[in-house]
């Protein structure tokens, strides 16, 4: 990036600075931006940028990991320890994908490979750590299951400790003659893993041991989704009082009560994630891929790919969720949208043009605006931060 061009990002970054509310996290001005994709011609693994968070300006610092379709990614509680799902169907010759652990080295933000292990299923698409840094939870989409692994202290993993083949179908006999595990998102406080299956239209809590890094069957409880909906990813609110599912297949975005107590889920309302005037074919060629809430709360988010926007919701505090408009994503088929530690940015992977558009964030009415500032990759899927320490 030329001097001329980031001045011209400092500029717009300033501005746009001017529309946060002094609610907002305070600024964490430099961290490293990580970018999980599908391998391919224009990508050989993990990919990364430092970001300032006072600037607006991302400095790309390249591949800094080749690996095999390491689409998503999660970060230790540590910040010096980086894990990938690689989404294939073998791994060393078997069946199963995989995932890998890496150690974060400073100041580059060079990524060193830990070692892998099995997911025992196929096409793992998700994971996520604990808060104690002790347990990593992977499902595998192909494989419609789930496992649990060990991390060590030195931050590599040991063999899964559990392994949870689901079982079932729903409605759609194209999308849902099996299950399809599509996310798991640890309870706030870190008591229960919550387990997306699409093919099911179920979000399935299992009590969660972080000490042996094993999950009890059968889950604790069991949310059912409208038939068909295809629920894909969970965020819960700030105050772990609320959670948003978003079904990839109808284009909705569902609320729930969280109960703490039993890792229960009680569904309060359904909404699309589409404009009232759409076309039907377009909506029927439309799904949903993210959801995110803002750090603040106020402020619900849900990527449509096919409309390839983020469509943009007022949550009320109530679990209520009022869509507010739909911004585009400047590209095709986004996936994956997180914001800076900072909160004040969104960085969108377009994994169809093989971009990533950022936007700035206006905590005052929810809307994201482009900074102009878009970086290219080769299908990008999943961006995680890393705060420099």
């Amino acid at each position: 990036m030329t001097p001329r061009s980031v001045a011209r990002f400092a500029c717009l970054a300033g501005a746009f600075t001017a529309l946060t509310m002094s609610t907002s996290p305070a600024l964490a001005a430099s961290s490293i931006a990580y970018v999980g994709t599908y391998t391919g011609p224009n990508s050989a693994g993990i990919h990364a940028w430092r970001f300032d968070s006072e600037t607006g300006v991302a400095t790309p610092i390249g591949l800094v990991a080749t690996s095999k379709n390491p689409t998503f990614l999660a970060i230790h509680p540590d910040h010096h320890h980086l894990y990938a799902a690689n989404e294939t169907d073998t791994w060393n010759g078997k069946p199963g994908g995989f995932v890998t652990a890496y150690r974060i080295e400073f100041p580059s933000g060079r990524l060193v490979e830990m070692g892998q292990q099995s997911t025992v299923g196929n096409g793992p698409c998700h994971l996520n750590v604990d808060a104690t840094g002790h347990a990593l939870i992977a499902v595998n989409y192909g494989g419609g299951s789930l496992a649990s692994f060990p991390i060590h202290a030195d931050g590599s993993l040991g063999e899964h400790a559990t392994f949870i083949q689901h079982q079932g179908s729903s409605v759609d006999p194209s999308r849902q003659k099996e299950p399809h595990a599509h996310s798991v998102n640890l309870s706030p406080d870190n008591r229960f893993a919550l387990v997306c299956d699409l093919g099911l239209d179920q979000v399935l809590s299992y009590a969660l041991d972080p000490v042996t890094a094993r999950l009890t069957t059968p889950p604790a409880s069991i949310a059912h989704l409208p038939p068909g909906s295809g629920p894909r990813h969970l965020a819960f609110s700030p105050d772990g009082a609320w959670a948003f599912v978003n079904g990839e297949m109808l284009s909705t975005v569902s609320s729930f009560r969280f109960n703490a107590a039993r890792g229960e889920l009680t569904r309060l309302g359904t909404v699309s994630t589409l404009p009232g005037d759409i076309a039907p074919e377009k909506a029927h060629a439309s799904s949903t891929a993210e959801i995110r809430v803002h750090p603040s709360g106020r402020f619900v988010y849900v990527s449509n790919r096919g409309h390839d926007s983020i469509a943009i919701f007022r949550h009320d505090g109530k679990g209520g969720l009022e869509r507010t408009g739909n911004v585009s994503t400047g590209g095709h088929t986004p996936r994956n949208f997180n914001f800076d530690p900072s909160g004040h940015f969104v960085w969108a992977e377009n994994q169809g043009s093989d971009s990533i558009l950022i936007f700035a964030v206006d905590a005052k009415t929810g809307d994201l605006k482009p900074t102009g500032q878009t970086l290219k990759v080769g299908q990008p899927v999943c961006v995680r931060f890393v705060t420099e320490k």
